[in-house]
């Protein structure tokens, strides 16, 4: 087990052996400035929300870099370092396996588990959606998030009180627009069935009264079964599936065989667990309520 005074020094020998290069490319990717306090966000969502409420006076690291699948990061020393010294690390428990045995090893006292915040509202996501991690796909249910990271990040040494409280407020205050126009985009549909390669969209269903159809579970290297395959196509016949979804960050031949077998289009539905580019929350959330609108035949 990594003892904190291991990390500090390997920390110490990333620090020489890596002298020409770059803290961020080791860490994953980083935003805010460079002084004040440090935040350590596990992958991009997180990463969204820390350096919208931080500001300039805030410098947010990301453990997952960007386009990866951060399923399954695995930590390198310079990343462990920086969760040991971290102001904060922003989390998800039960979401990315190697984050969660680094915090509970070396960042008990100064994490900020997301997973803790969003039982706040309407339940427990394990009591509605098994164990989807996915809840930043529901503005409403980020909402809460933001304004509990604000307390939190408020809380930090140094911390600019007064502008993070403004920070979050106008994130939220955005959220509240886009889950207005999700509401207003989905009310009129001609179906309610989205069929996507896994289980990832469960919360974003559930909040606009849509149905989600998962070929495959919530692990989206599992492969489904013969009969699963089968069950799902049988069921978009059904119901007059025009499109089948896949991620941006995964093979899209699961999705495409299924689509040819139903006589459906294959297209992209993403559950923003990576961006890359000029791509933010908010252009990929409306880039996937026009994907949705489309498929549904939304008025």
């Amino acid at each position: 087990m990594l003892r904190r005074g291991i990390v500090a020094s390997l920390a110490a020998l990333a620090v020489v052996a890596g002298a020409g290069a770059c803290g961020d490319d080791q860490a994953g990717g980083a935003g805010g400035g460079g002084g004040g306090p440090q935040v350590v966000a596990a992958f991009y969502p997180l990463q969204f929300i820390s350096e919208r409420i931080g500001g300039a006076g805030v410098r947010v690291t990301n453990l997952t870099k960007a386009g990866a699948e951060p399923h399954d990061l695995e930590l390198q020393p310079g990343q462990l370092a920086a969760i040991e010294q971290a102001d904060l690390v922003v989390y998800l428990s039960g979401f990315q396996p190697a984050v969660d045995e680094a915090v509970g090893q070396e960042a008990k006292g100064h994490a900020f588990d997301v997973a803790g915040v969003e039982t706040l509202k309407e339940g427990s996501g394990d009591e509605e959606h098994g164990k989807d991690p996915h809840v930043w796909l529901d503005p409403v249910r980020l909402s809460v998030i933001v304004g509990k990271l604000s307390e939190r990040l408020q809380q930090v040494d140094g911390a600019d009180t007064s502008g993070i409280k403004t920070r979050a407020t106008q994130l939220q205050g955005e959220l509240q627009q886009l889950d207005q126009e999700y509401r207003t985009g989905l009310t009129s549909c001609q179906r309610r069935d989205i069929v996507t390669s896994h289980a990832a969209f469960g919360y974003l269903a559930a909040r606009y009264g849509l149905n989600q159809v998962p070929i495959s579970g919530l692990d989206p290297e599992a492969e489904p079964s013969p009969q699963r395959v089968a069950e799902v196509a049988r069921l978009a016949k059904e119901k007059g599936v025009t499109t089948i979804f896949f991620e941006a960050l995964v093979s899209p031949k699961l999705s495409e065989t299924v689509a040819k077998e139903v006589g459906a289009k294959a297209a992209v539905l993403d559950p923003i667990e990576g961006v890359e580019g000029d791509a933010t929350y908010f252009t990929v959330m409306r880039a996937n309520l026009a994907a949705l609108k489309d498929a549904l035949g939304c008025g």
